[in-house]
């Protein structure tokens, strides 16, 4: 299958970007390679760059090539945007003038039914973001005990039925190792009532939401990088990010915040003696959402958030 992948929030992103023609930029999660793609056009040759950051392979190859045409203005490395500064330094790059992360799985990773991401496509359960790594969803649904299934399933998936779900895993695997996306979404389905099971939505939505954040460490990249990231950026560089469900944004909003104002005086000290310093501002006040448009084009850009920060 093609490498496919609707940017979501793309207009509003590059647009919050504030692309300088001589700028250099980061593309943290490269994908079907959009906002790359509009930042290059954006970008003056021979003056602009772009270092394009993927975990993985198939992303990297197909962007590479839709990429091609911007020249030596592109730069496309294989690793994990957890990883930008170890990137930056071997790049011998000390500052950048803007990040862009678009948190959300590609169309092609949920569409291709051996990347086991989604639950609409019967496939082995992977969901590895990176092939290299050893961890995949099936030793997660197979080794973890049912406590750590359950804080999982109930924390990153935010089901209020994750403990009977995990227990119905344990059950099973007693029987027989859960090997694919359809025998653990059946598994799902018989630990719920029947009038969830009738309601809006797919059962298995949430727990596969989970399952990939654990097996990805999505939340913990996520948390270690934005304080780093901002470090990097030049005065008026500018972090976008989109994120897809509430742990992500929650994380980001907090993480801008502090870096706003990261003051830990008394509320009624008449002033400052942390002697810590504002590192910028936050440009979305309330976080920008796709159009009525947008969505009812690409249905997966119904829970997209957009927040902006840019550095002092």
């Amino acid at each position: 299958m093609e490498f496919s992948h609707e940017s979501v929030l793309l207009k509003e992103t590059i647009d919050g970007l504030n692309i300088k023609p001589d700028g250099i930029y980061v593309d943290g999660t490269l994908g079907g390679g959009g906002h790359s793609f509009a930042i290059c056009e954006r970008l003056a040759q021979q003056e602009g760059s772009i270092i394009c950051i993927d975990r993985d392979a198939s992303a990297l190859s197909a962007a590479g090539k839709r990429l091609s045409g911007f020249g030596e203005m592109v730069k496309v490395v294989r690793s994990n945007y957890a990883d930008l500064e170890s990137v930056l330094k071997e790049l011998r790059i000390d500052k950048v003038d803007g990040i862009v992360l678009d948190l959300g799985v590609s169309s092609y990773q949920l569409d291709t039914a051996d990347r086991g991401f989604s639950y609409r496509e019967d496939g082995p359960l992977d969901m590895r973001m990176d092939n290299r790594q050893v961890l995949t969803a099936k030793a997660i649904v197979n080794t973890y005990g049912e406590m750590d299934l359950t804080r999982i399933i109930r924390d990153y998936g935010e089901e209020k039925f994750a403990k009977q779900i995990s227990r119905k895993i344990c059950e099973q695997r007693e029987i027989r190792s859960i090997a694919t996306t359809f025998e653990l979404v059946e598994i799902i389905k018989s630990a719920m009532p029947m009038k969830v099971l009738r309601g809006v939505g797919h059962p298995a939505k949430k727990t596969f939401q989970a399952i990939r954040i654990e097996c990805n460490q999505e939340l913990e990249a996520l948390k270690n990088s934005l304080n780093v990231m901002i470090e990097v950026l030049n005065p008026k560089g500018r972090l976008c990010v989109i994120t897809f469900h509430s742990l992500e944004d929650r994380i980001v909003k907090n993480a801008f915040r502090i870096n706003e104002n990261p003051c830990t005086c008394p509320r009624d000290f008449p002033v400052c003696v942390c002697g810590k310093k504002s590192k910028g501002r936050i440009i979305t006040r309330k976080p920008i959402v796709p159009s009525d448009g947008e969505i009812e084009r690409n249905r997966r850009a119904k829970s997209a958030k957009l927040r902006i920060f840019e550095r002092a």
